[in-house]
């Protein structure tokens, strides 16, 4: 599926029109809060104006309406910031197709970059419209897609404007291609044992991932509220936790079709509150009493995944344990983490929860990949083709 990049193509006077993902964190007084996503798409933004080339920056932030500009969710603050980064000035259009970005983009020189306003301040972005698409598309020669956040959508800037560029190179960005590499590529033919670690709140979220996983993993590994909609579906004692009761069927056909390489938790940490302060035992799985909820897998679950874990030579991780964000219940999302960073395979961290999880317990350096797309990485685990990759040029 490798895609070819950014750095195969001669962008020296060219015009790129890169769609990144900027759609970064703002407090009430529009600073950014968390820049990793402006950092992230750094080696991508310095490939083109190392080489000479023009670079126009292309961006959703926040979920504005569509309907004209709305000032906090302007990506001013982020043209800001990524001149700093590159300690040269970023020129920002306050549109994305009218006179202001068109004049800007005129007046580029090899080298130079501007950040066109939020795609979403006009409608035809997420409407996938034809005509806002080769507005953008007209403006450039080469189209790069370094989004991989927003794979998964069919949103203007993501598919409509690469089908409006024919005949000129369209290509993937490093973080795009650092993706595709690890979730799809990887998973395609995985060594093995290859273990996949399924955690968070509803199986419903995660139920195809399931499905798909099932079929080419060696083990997969429940944890989180998910793993008692498993145990009511076996007939378990939940008490007040977090369940799904009208998916215990679906939970048992995947018991089912799954025979021993499904691994559910045998022991939960349970709480009679949801609070750090609450009283707290370990019992056995299904057997959670009345007024009590489960809130992290027990220590002989996290023993036995870890040892699973430790073994195997391709992992891949989308969830949670337990309430990882709130001691004591973070133990069992600590102890999976450090069976990952300590082991010898190629570890894949599939963005959300999980990719917050690894980086607040340091474990980020010590992993083969983690997503930097929640929604894309789960469709991707989910075996889904996206149309935003497909149309680019093959490697």
């Amino acid at each position: 599926m490798a895609k070819k990049s950014i750095d195969a193509v001669d962008v020296a006077n060219q015009a790129v029109l890169m769609r990144v993902d900027f759609n970064v964190p703002l407090d009430e007084n529009q600073q950014i809060t968390d820049d990793r996503r402006i950092r992230m798409a750094l080696p991508s933004i310095r490939s083109v104006l190392d080489r000479g080339g023009k670079l126009i920056l292309i961006s959703h932030l926040g979920r504005p309406k569509g309907e004209g500009n709305d000032s906090k969710y302007s990506l001013a603050p982020v043209a800001e910031r990524l001149g700093e980064l590159l300690d040269q000035k970023v020129q920002f259009a306050s549109d994305t197709v009218g006179d202001d970005a068109r004049a800007k983009v005129a007046a580029l020189n090899s080298g130079e970059v501007v950040v066109l306003e939020n795609l979403r301040f006009h409608k035809g972005e997420q409407a996938g419209d034809a005509e806002f698409a080769a507005e953008l598309a007209s403006m450039a020669d080469v189209y790069c897609n370094d989004a991989f956040g927003t794979c998964h959508r069919k949103d203007a800037s993501m598919v409509a404007v690469p089908e409006a560029m024919q005949g000129k190179p369209k290509v993937v960005g490093h973080l795009v291609a650092k993706e595709i590499e690890y979730l799809s590529d990887v998973m395609a033919s995985p060594e093995r044992p290859f273990v996949a670690i399924v955690g968070g709140a509803k199986v419903s979220d995660k139920i195809k991932v399931i499905h798909n996983l099932l079929e080419i993993c060696d083990k997969v590994l429940i944890g989180g509220a998910m793993a008692y909609t498993f145990s009511l579906a076996r007939g378990g004692k939940v008490g007040k936790s977090l369940v799904e009761p009208d998916k215990t069927e679906l939970a048992a056909e995947l018991i089912a079709q799954a025979g021993d390489k499904l691994e559910l938790p045998i022991d939960t940490h349970c709480g009679d509150d949801f609070s750090p302060n609450c009283n707290k035992q370990v019992v056995a799985a299904g057997e959670i009493p009345e007024g009590w909820e489960g809130l992290d897998i027990g220590p002989e679950t996290a023993k036995r995944y870890a040892a699973i874990i430790r073994d195997a030579k391709t992992v891949v991780w989308n969830g949670p344990m337990g309430v990882f964000e709130m001691p004591p219940f973070d133990e069992g999302t600590k102890t999976v983490a450090r069976a990952i960073a300590d082991g010898n395979s190629t570890s894949i961290i599939g963005g959300g929860d999980s990719a917050a999880a690894i980086e607040q317990l340091g474990f980020a350096d010590a992993v083969s990949h983690v997503s930097t797309g929640g929604g894309a990485s789960l469709a991707m685990l989910e075996g889904q083709r996206f149309a935003a990759v497909d149309l680019l040029d093959e490697a």
